[in-house]
């Protein structure tokens, strides 16, 4: 039985994203489901051998990119993404039994779950003041633990807690989604589709015009950037690195002819993997079928019509 890590405690969103991968057949058997502090310790799990797989949040649509799964896949031995899930996240306002909302003077939550309910707990409970809590099981265990009154969690935390709902599908924007991936050592990425990711990491020369260039390896090839983001490396002000994700697979030829470039230019990239996206992600790069074709000729001394 394989063993797949996530970010936990046992009900956290993270789990539940764990569970819809299990259902949609991303396993050939049943998994053990391995806890994990923080992102970055489920993808260090992988690493040490101890698990197979690791589920990580890394994107909110109202959050924006998560950086500690990001920072903890570019740095260390490489990892790869080889699938991913998205959950329509909605919180639940969990207490212990007998608390009432004008009881609420300490919520617990999550960082990334506190800035998708602040405008609710403002108008709902507005003597509550956040504490911050490792992960959205977590804040839930907190008010358990009588450490916060009530917590912004799930509702697989309440049930296997005990704990009263004051409100549930508390969210403060419509159709909240994140975005799961599922991580593993390097391997074959799965096969195209035509409906695909693949993300890099870069880090680039500090010199002008050293982030166009880059980019213009995928423009010059049709091949639709989706997602562009820096962060830190941590080395000194202004030394960053940079999260590309693009529409397409390693196995196009406009993908892997990018790849090559960028190997060819940049100090440093990291693979993160092609895969298949949960929702069709843009156009896909243009094939190349005619061009390779007429090369082929060519080398084969046929004359030009």
């Amino acid at each position: 039985m394989p063993r797949i890590a996530y970010f936990g405690p046992s009900g956290t969103f993270t789990e539940m994203a764990l569970a819809r991968f299990e259902s949609a057949g991303a396993f050939d058997e049943p998994v053990q489901r391995v806890a994990a502090p923080s992102q970055g310790a489920a993808l260090d799990l992988i690493r040490s051998g101890a698990v197979a797989g690791a589920v990580v949040p890394i994107e909110s649509s109202v959050e924006g990119s998560i950086a500690a799964t990001l920072d903890s896949l570019a740095l260390g031995a490489r990892l790869q993404i080889v699938a991913e899930t998205e959950l329509e996240v909605t919180f639940s306002i969990l207490a212990r039994p007998g608390t009432e909302r004008a009881d609420v003077r300490l919520l617990a939550a999550y960082p990334v779950a506190a800035g998708q309910v602040r405008e609710w707990v403002a108008r709902e409970l507005p003597e509550a003041a956040f504490y911050t809590s490792t992960s959205n099981a977590a804040a839930a265990e907190d008010v358990a633990a009588g450490k916060a009154d009530a917590a912004v969690s799930t509702v697989l935390a309440g049930e296997r807690l005990g704990l009263a709902t004051l409100a549930a599908g508390v969210a403060d924007h419509d159709q909240a989604v994140t975005r799961f991936v599922l991580v593993t050592a390097p391997r074959p990425a799965p096969p195209a589709t035509g409906a695909d990711r693949t993300s890099v990491v870069l880090e680039l020369t500090n010199e002008p015009g050293s982030l166009m260039r880059a980019f213009a390896e995928f423009s010059t090839r049709g091949i639709d950037l989706t997602r562009i983001e820096s962060r830190p490396t941590r080395t000194g002000m202004g030394a960053y690195r940079f999260y590309l994700d693009c529409v397409g697979h390693i196995d196009d030829s406009a993908v892997a002819e990018a790849l090559k470039a960028l190997h060819r230019s940049a100090p440093r990239i990291r693979f993160l993997g092609s895969w298949p996206a949960f929702a069709k992600p843009g156009a896909p790069p243009p094939p190349d079928t005619d061009a390779a074709l007429w090369l082929s000729q060519l080398r084969k001394g046929v004359a030009d019509r």
